[in-house]
């Protein structure tokens, strides 16, 4: 047994005996598991951390019509962070016989005749906690507190919930996403001291997204990411240039660039929609109803991607704004559908959950741990087995370390320092989900300094997949490119590893053959600028087989020396340097 996101044991594989992707009536195999543990302990709090699409929902609603059932509660209430999952909890308790009310507002004062509890948001509970502490109090209540972190967003709210819910006969916490890069104690949340006396989150139960990867409860998600080059204007009126994602530029040219990409009236923005629209054609060929998710910054940004995905594939994509009143109807719509875009500005919460989504472009600033992993998380739900995920990026280093560390499992710190980001990771959210709900800008750190988007070019960069990357870089429209937006759309997870090394292989050996003679004529120069991007890539490689194995980074490299040959890596030529990123792309894979 591992420490996982909140400090419970890691799940064991999957029952043999049940479908891991099983309907409500034949639980998953993690589901039955906690719903054991649970009925077993008859705890008054329980919390149970699964990952995004992996079934909390399925799970919470066993858990209360059991307890309805046996009389130890009367009444459900549920706390969502958004009116549109208010709604998605009301339909799904419907569906295994429990009248849920999602209408009930603080001035009603009761909820409508027939149902047996409410679906309030957050932010109700936190403007009238002694309404609902008044309705708890009245009867045995069951509380289902969808994404508890929400929870420790403000202290009027972690104090709303704690004077609305302490009189709750039993309270069931569940979230996707656990972790908080702030230190503001979650309600109802158990916090143990570690080894160095930091107080961190405990989970009752714990199924983390490389558990339900392995069960197939979820979807292997390949990130295709993009560069190119960038150019832009400052507000002193200096022209500037950089490659999107170059290593030795600063933090401020790369949040230029990345602003400069993002620029609807740039080249970049529309050439990496048309690839994930080639992407989302392949998908559709075996999963006709697969749909895709535009993620922009601001209105603007979104009205213009809408236009762009109209020229590209001559439909109309459904816009979701966060001040529309329609954009629940225009959701569900959505997901009934069959259209191909959905473009939505920052709400890709837990507000969207649209099954069918299988293609992302994530065209937003936005690099926070938090958001990233509920991005991701909109296209990871799985229907049947051997569906993929394909998330396109643009290729800057925050979002490739989010990406590389899928898998990484956090916990939520109470004594941590604020200042604290050993790994760039972690910073504060500053109330993230309720801007994601409200008027969306550009992130601070962009708006500081005022520029002119001059130009920008795209090309596609690498694929990263379970911590590997593969790719060495192509031409937007190349065959290097289509090979990578080719990938069948039902594969399961070793599948797509096996083809994705195929693919880089192919990739190398015709960047060797179509130029033989320019090699014969040339001597052998060495090349410091591919030099310096090997070993760059190297060093990532290395860094996220670290994390993931806790071995220190230079173990790894002697350990590679040892098994590839050559020096150091400094002194290392381009074949001993491809060698080296070749077996550590192997190990990535082959280690399950």
């Amino acid at each position: 047994m591992t420490e996982t996101l909140f400090g419970g044991p890691a799940l064991p594989p999957a029952y043999p005996e049940r479908a891991a992707w099983g309907t409500a009536p034949k639980l998953r195999a993690w589901q039955q598991e906690a719903l054991d543990l649970y009925l077993n302990a008859s705890p008054r709090d329980f919390l149970a951390v699964a990952t995004p699409g992996a079934g909390k929902t399925t799970f919470a609603l066993r858990i209360a019509s059991i307890l309805l059932d046996s009389g130890t509660v009367n009444r459900v209430t549920i706390v969502a962070p958004t009116d549109h999952l208010k709604r998605q909890w009301a339909d799904a308790a419907a569906r295994v016989g429990i009248a849920i009310d999602p209408n009930f507002k603080n001035s009603d004062g009761q909820h409508g005749r027939g149902f047996v509890g409410v679906a309030v948001t957050y932010a109700q509970v936190a403007s009238k906690p002694m309404l609902h502490r008044a309705k708890t109090e009245a009867a045995r209540t069951l509380v289902i507190l969808d994404e508890i972190h929400h929870g420790g967003e403000a202290l009027s709210w972690g104090d709303g919930l704690r004077e609305a819910f302490d009189p709750a006969a039993r309270r069931l916490a569940l979230t996707g996403t656990p972790f908080r890069s702030d230190t503001s104690p979650i309600p109802f949340v158990e916090y143990a001291e570690d080894r160095d006396g930091i107080r961190r989150s405990k989970a009752d139960y714990t199924y983390g997204y490389g558990n339900a990867l392995r069960d197939h409860v979820v979807r292997p998600v390949l990130f295709m990411a993009y560069s190119g080059q960038m150019r832009w204007r400052t507000s002193a009126g200096d022209e500037m240039a950089a490659s999107l994602g170059e290593a030795a530029v600063t933090k401020d040219i790369t949040s230029q660039a990345w602003r400069t990409a993002l620029n609807p009236g740039g080249e970049w923005i529309p050439a990496v929609l048309a690839a994930a629209d080639k992407r989302l054609g392949e998908v559709r060929r075996t999963v006709p109803d697969a749909g895709g998710l535009v993620i922009a910054t601001d209105h603007d940004d979104a009205r213009a991607y809408a236009g762009q995905l109209k020229k590209i594939t001559g439909q109309s994509p459904t816009v979701i704004l966060s001040d529309d009143s329609k954009a629940s109807h225009k959701i569900e719509e959505f997901t009934a559908s069959d259209k191909r875009w959905m473009v939505a500005v920052r709400m890709v919460s837990e507000g969207v959950d649209v099954p069918r989504l299988s293609v992302g472009v994530y065209a937003t600033s936005t690099s926070t741990p938090l958001f990233f992993a509920q991005a991701v998380g909109r296209f990871v739900r799985a229907r049947k087995r051997g569906e993929t995920a394909s998330v396109f990026l643009p290729s800057v280093p925050p979002l490739m370390a989010l990406a590389n560390s899928m898998e990484a499992e956090r916990d939520h710190a109470l004594d941590r320092p604020e200042k604290e980001d050993p790994d760039g990771l972690f910073n504060p959210e500053e109330n993230l989900m309720a801007e994601a709900n409200r008027d969306e800008k550009a992130s601070d750190s962009l708006e500081k300094g005022k520029f002119e988007a001059l130009d920008s070019q795209a090309s596609f960069d690498r694929v990263l997949f379970d911590g590997g990357e593969f790719g060495t870089g192509a031409d937007i429209g190349s065959e290097d490119e289509l090979d990578f937006l080719g990938i069948p759309g039902l594969l399961d997870a070793e599948q797509v590893g096996t083809l994705l090394r195929q693919r880089q292989h192919d990739q190398q050996s015709r960047k060797k053959r179509q130029s033989p003679l320019a090699a014969a004529a040339s001597p052998a120069v060495p090349d410091h600028r591919m030099l310096m991007d090997l070993r760059n890539e190297l060093a990532k490689n290395v860094a996220a087989w670290s994390a993931r194995t806790g071995t220190p980074h230079g173990v790894v490299h002697n350990k590679l020396r040892e098994v590839c040959g050559g020096p150091a890596v400094a002194q290392a030529n381009e074949e001993q340097l491809q060698s080296r990123l070749r077996k550590l792309q192997d190990w990535f894979i082959g280690r399950k």
